[in-house]
């Protein structure tokens, strides 16, 4: 199994203000989606509750430590990292995609990263993405958006994967 980071976070790492992404980049929601239909979603109930429903198309997985957390029909809900990646050991690739305690306590197993590096800075973010070492991972791919009538901000799509020791 391939467990698969999938976030959008601007040049300080920001990821999120008040449950709600700081940016509107429409390809980068087209490119979430391409990415992961088909293959599990794994997130924090923040996250879940952000998004305000499952993710059509995907086995979506919460991780909450809340006995009697109520989750809409099909939601799989794990109190612990290990048991809900035990659980999925039989998928191809898995994708991780908040918040940011979850990439915190997941960035040691991670295999592969899909970053939206979005090129501005976000000082009103609460919540943010982990540091990176870089001498872990290698930059595989990238592709640059620039600023349109669509996209307030430029961003660049990038691929990293760890790099093995």
């Amino acid at each position: 199994m391939t467990l698969s980071f999938i976030v959008a976070i601007g040049e300080d790492n920001a990821m999120g203000v008040h449950n709600k992404l700081p940016w509107h980049l429409p390809k980068d929601l087209k490119f979430f989606k391409s990415t992961t239909l088909g293959k599990p979603v794994l997130m924090g109930r923040k996250t879940l509750d952000s998004l305000g429903k499952p993710l059509p198309n995907r086995l979506n997985i919460v991780l909450s430590r809340q006995a009697d957390l109520a989750v809409p029909e099909g939601v799989l809900v794990f109190n612990n990292i290990d048991e809900a990646i035990n659980h999925l050991s039989d998928q191809e690739e898995v994708f991780i995609i908040g918040g940011g305690k979850i990439f915190e306590e997941t960035m040691h197993v991670a295999d592969r990263m899909y970053i939206t590096r979005v090129h501005g800075q976000f000082p009103e973010a609460d919540t943010f993405f982990p540091h990176i070492d870089h001498s872990q991972w290698k930059l595989e791919w990238e592709e640059a958006h620039p600023v349109d009538e669509k996209h307030a901000y430029a961003f660049t799509f990038q691929r990293y994967e760890r790099i093995a020791l």
